[in-house]
């Protein structure tokens, strides 16, 4: 069974990714208040200050001073004398103050002794990650979303060496098909389960499977000769070669409300599971052109029960419940892949998403 109750330890992974450096500010006091003005919702017990150490993620530090981390551009305070704002080292120390009577987050960075007209340029290799990236580098690495169209055209699988049909590490095999973008090494796919709109029907996109990595040795014409680089398990006959494609976290992207309602639900759980719950990977019917991005935090609901009311004798849906939190990271033109950073139950197929 897995744990549902995700402290929000993931989804600041983002949020103080644009933080920026200022001069220091005396220590206060601050309790939990709200600002009517803005929305924003001070944790009980707020710090003073707190020093970020190696190992913090944004969503850590964020969940310090906000029950809402998300919410982080209403409080940050910008400083145009940091060359890239986005980025947060260990040992930056980071305060809660106020200006007019209004919250800021402002930061001090470790390096500087003091600040100057110069715009400051800081080794970004340094900086705390946005997202934790043992939990979807895995993802990023093996999952694809694709299209019939560049399916059916792409490379396929011949056979092995010595007419084998199965090909495992290190093996040599053919592969068929149009070679003349001049790459030698490919990826190895294996057509996986179609993603649809649940409402619509509407294919949003095909899964392909990672089987594994090849590298080109020879090539007659239309007709590959490669060796095997990397396997995730046996290649077949009819596998399809991709060119490898670079997906890295982008560095920039930061925690917020969809600038776009948005109206979507889960689609499907990775590891081909039904149900998900915190740190879970899940796809969504909305995309690029529902105007979602990589940082937008969207509310999960379960939808209400259907009941009968006894006493006029009619049936009633009762109101959706939310349920978690998640954060979109990865988009497609129809859909995306979202990271679950707060689930107090259960999350289904079907569930619904709506800006938190």
């Amino acid at each position: 069974m897995k744990k549902f109750g995700f402290s929000a330890a993931l989804f600041a992974a983002v949020l103080f990714t644009t933080l920026v450096a200022t001069l220091s500010f005396p220590n206060q006091s601050f309790s939990s208040q709200s600002f009517s003005s803005s929305n924003i919702s001070l944790n009980e017990d707020v710090p003073d200050s707190y020093t970020v150490v190696r190992g913090d993620t944004l969503w850590d530090i964020s969940a310090l001073f906000l029950k809402d981390p998300w919410m982080w551009p209403e409080i940050w305070h910008a400083n145009q004398q940091i060359d890239n704002p986005h980025l947060i080292y260990p040992g930056d120390v980071i305060s809660l103050v106020y200006i007019n009577g209004v919250p800021q987050l402002k930061i001090i960075r470790s390096r500087e002794v003091k600040l100057s007209p110069e715009i400051r340029s800081l080794d970004h290799s340094g900086a705390i990650s946005a997202l934790p990236l043992n939990v979807i580098s895995t993802f990023l690495s093996k999952t694809r979303v694709t299209d019939d169209a560049t399916l059916n055209g792409a490379p396929y699988v011949l056979g092995g060496a010595e007419r084998r049909i199965l090909v495992g590490m290190n093996d040599d095999f053919y592969a068929r098909g149009d070679f003349t973008v001049n790459r030698l090494n490919y990826g190895i796919y294996r057509r996986g389960e179609p993603y649809l709109d649940p409402e619509t029907g509407e294919l949003l996109g095909i899964r392909a499977i990672d089987i594994g990595a090849a590298r080109i040795k020879a090539l007659a014409k239309d007709i590959a000769t490669l060796s095997v680089s990397r396997a995730e398990g046996e290649i077949r006959i009819k596998d399809r070669l991709l060119v490898v494609e670079e997906r890295t976290l982008a560095s920039t992207f930061y925690p917020r409300a969809p600038e776009t309602a948005i109206n979507g639900s889960v689609i499907n759980v990775e590891e081909g599971v039904r149900n998900a719950g915190a740190l879970d990977v899940v796809a969504i019917n909305r995309g690029d052109r529902d105007g979602l991005q990589a940082g937008d935090t969207l509310a999960i609901f379960k939808r209400g029960d259907v009941v009968k009311d006894r006493v006029v004798s009619e049936r009633v849906r009762l109101p959706d419940e939310r349920i978690g939190l998640l954060m979109v990271f990865d988009t497609y033109e129809k859909m995306s892949f979202a990271l679950v950073m707060e689930a107090d139950r259960q999350i289904d197929l079907g569930d619904l998403l709506r800006n938190p």
